[in-house]
């Protein structure tokens, strides 16, 4: 699924949790594992760097390790660009004193123009994380099977125990049969019928893959995608969220926040980002 993991570094006290994430993926997808540092390479700074990949077991000679200097966002997407990197691993910051963490403007640009997926860890543990309950966006978009197929492959990887598959009802079909001059009977029908086209939608792009033997959950919601995907996965405690990116943010989107950007804003869990 991912031949090539990258990492982008930066010496934090979460510096090496983050690498233990790393090598756990890569040792899952039987990949390759490039790190990437922006800014002024050292004996001092190689010397912790090659420190912290002793103490998680991994030789120097088994880790691509590349420093650059420049812009970090636009090094690290040119570099994740040159190496032909499938998935880039950041981590998220918490705020102060807050239960809620945020992105930083390296991380928004990096996730905003990035041409690989991205996978954001929120609490990188140096055990590894666990990935046990899994939501996946459901929602009627052009990027949607491939974002249902990425979801289900990285859940029987890492042996999810619950996946979710969140799916929008469109409002103005939900509006229609609301105000519609139908018998309420009618009415009800109509909502009923539209939840079921959302559901079919879902078990259309299942029926064309291999689920292995997971327990995968279809759920129908009215409101905005991203808002009741935050409120989901802060109610069942989910481990990871997996959303598409098929559009690059354009003026409207910065006036208006672009359903992605709420996300990032909230970050209710890990969040894997599929890109086209």
């Amino acid at each position: 699924m991912y031949q090539k993991i990258a990492l982008a570094i930066a010496f934090s006290p979460r510096m090496e949790a983050l690498i233990a994430e790393a090598k756990r993926l890569t040792e899952i997808f039987e990949s390759e594992l490039v790190l990437i540092h922006v800014g002024l390479k050292t004996p001092e700074v190689e010397g912790k760097l090659s420190a912290f990949l002793q103490n998680q077991g991994l030789e120097a000679g088994r880790v691509k390790t590349i420093w650059k200097e420049g812009k970090p966002a636009k090094t690290i997407l040119h570099t994740c660009k040159e190496e032909q990197v499938d998935l880039l691993v950041l981590g998220a910051l918490k705020s102060e004193g807050l239960l809620a963490y945020y992105l930083g403007s390296v991380a928004r640009k990096v996730i905003r123009k990035a041409y690989c997926s991205v996978l954001t860890l929120i609490e990188p543990k140096e055990q590894s994380s666990d990935f046990s309950k899994v939501v996946i966006n459901g929602t009627q978009l052009e990027i949607t099977p491939r974002v249902i197929k990425a979801g289900i492959e990285f859940s029987k990887k890492v042996s999810a125990n619950q996946v979710s598959i969140l799916n929008e009802i469109k409002m103005y079909g939900l509006q229609m049969a609301t105000a519609a001059e139908d018998s309420e009977l009618e009415a009800s029908n109509t909502r009923r019928q539209l939840v079921q086209d959302e559901i079919t939608y879902v078990e259309e792009i299942l029926n064309t893959m291999d689920k292995g033997s997971l327990k995968i959950n279809i759920k129908v919601t009215g409101g905005r995608w991203a808002v009741e995907l935050a409120r989901y996965c802060e109610k069942i405690e989910a481990d990871l969220l997996v959303v598409g990116d098929d559009q690059k943010l354009n003026f409207f989107d910065r006036i208006f926040p672009h359903d992605l950007e709420d996300l990032l804003s909230t970050l209710p869990c890990n969040l894997l980002i599929v890109k086209n």
